[in-house]
């Protein structure tokens, strides 16, 4: 209980900054598979500051009006090489999920990986203590990694 205690006082009072970013390949379909869970009010901030815009992501009405400005955010913080060559990446949707909303990607034409660089920035123009966690799976076998901000390319390799 004291642990608990303890966890929230600094949660409050010392926020942390944090996504998660999951990469499957899926072999059958051949298309890389992203979904990037990010803090919906941190990311709605940067868009704001980005686009000078008023948004309200957590108003359905507004899908519309934040799908396109959040598919051009993640092409330019979110990028996928495989095998050296640039993947484009597109936004299928998004969807919050209490404090957090998750931005689901896709990457056709993705045959075999033998190298994959991911550059994560997302939220480092925010945050300086933001932190991007990317979790890749390809021919079942999971890498992880961090990214702290500056830091925001990391490269795995799969045999």
């Amino acid at each position: 209980m004291l642990f608990l205690l303890i966890f929230h006082f600094f949660r409050v009072f010392h926020p942390f900054f944090v996504s998660v970013t999951e990469i499957k390949h899926n072999d059958r379909a051949k298309s890389l598979e992203i979904s990037s869970k990010v803090f919906f009010n941190d990311l709605e901030d940067a868009l704001e500051k980005k686009y000078q815009k008023q948004l309200d992501i957590l108003k359905p009405t507004e899908k519309t009006r934040i799908t396109p400005l959040l598919q051009d955010y993640l092409q330019k913080h979110l990028q996928i090489k495989v095998n050296g060559k640039a993947t484009p990446l597109q936004l299928i949707g998004y969807e919050i999920e209490e404090d957090a909303v998750w931005c689901y990607l896709e990457a056709p034409k993705v045959n075999q990986i033998k190298k994959m660089e991911v550059r994560n920035d997302v939220l480092f123009e925010e945050h300086d203590s933001q932190t991007n966690m990317l979790h890749l799976t390809v021919k079942g076998k999971r890498q992880s990694t961090k990214l702290d901000n500056p830091t925001h390319t990391a490269a795995f390799t799969f045999r």
